[in-house]
């Protein structure tokens, strides 16, 4: 069933209005009638059944027939920092990875950034990738839309560190510290929802100094097997490794 997150200020007592993109979607996408149900969501707190009940070239007016529960998010909160890649590859990474369930994005520069935006660029790709989060969080039927940081500078992103309950960054010359081993010891840390960060680097991958950076911040140092992988792969494979650890893919 189709979904879509609308602001809060779209719920009018017992109705919610599609408008823009959305409406557009519905309507002419869609080709929705009267009477079509679907699913809308605030991104926050509620999730909801609806039926159309008016609509116009513009604007879809329906009204709400249940709430709904809000059961499909992971039992862990997993946030991605990305250096920067080149191209298009950060919407692969946001898509995907929201797909997947990560919760938030935090793009960031390193040594080996290529890419580098100035402020107008850095607006039109914020824009996208918001879409991208959105559109790929409605099509995996989220609860939530994650949210995209702002591009932080390398000083920021050693200071993110702390305020996660862990942090990994994953190292081609590591071969000795897997993600499993550190996630298991983690496992009967804590009695609410865990945090975990997750550092990709580039596509010349990171410094020997920036790596010995993030371990002294209190990153861990693992592996994700002996193969090298892409900077647009290595998230959606840590990811997936994380909540396979936590049963969220089957696992244990």
């Amino acid at each position: 069933m189709q979904r879509y997150f609308i602001s809060k200020n779209q719920f009018v007592e017992n109705k919610v209005h599609i408008v823009d993109e959305d409406a557009f979607h519905l309507i002419k996408v869609m080709r929705a009638k009267i009477e079509d149900q679907f699913i809308v969501s605030d991104g926050e707190t509620r999730d909801v059944l609806v039926e159309i009940e008016e609509m116009t070239k513009s604007k879809v007016i329906a009204s709400i027939i249940k709430e709904l529960d809000r059961t499909n998010e992971p039992i862990i909160n997993v946030w991605i920092a990305q250096s920067l890649p080149k191209g298009d590859k950060m919407d692969t990474i946001i898509q995907k990875n929201t797909e997947i369930g990560a919760v938030q994005f935090i793009p960031f520069i390193s040594k080996r950034t290529i890419v580098q935006y100035d402020q107008k660029k850095t607006k039109k790709r914020m824009e996208r990738w918001n879409k991208i989060a959105k559109e790929a969080a409605e099509q995996a039927h989220r609860n939530i839309v994650p949210q995209i940081k702002e591009i932080s500078t390398w000083k920021e992103l050693l200071k993110t560190i702390p305020e996660v309950d862990a942090s990994f960054v994953f190292y081609e010359n590591e071969d000795q510290i897997y993600l499993k081993d550190i996630i298991n010891s983690k496992k009967t840390d804590h009695d609410t929802t865990p945090t975990f960060l997750m550092v990709i680097g580039p596509e010349g991958g990171f410094t020997e100094k920036e790596i010995l950076l993030l371990e002294e911040a209190g990153c861990h140092i693992v592996s994700l097997g002996k193969r090298i992988l892409r900077t647009e792969t290595a998230a959606m494979v840590g990811l997936t490794c994380l909540l396979y650890e936590y049963g969220e893919i089957g696992g244990s």
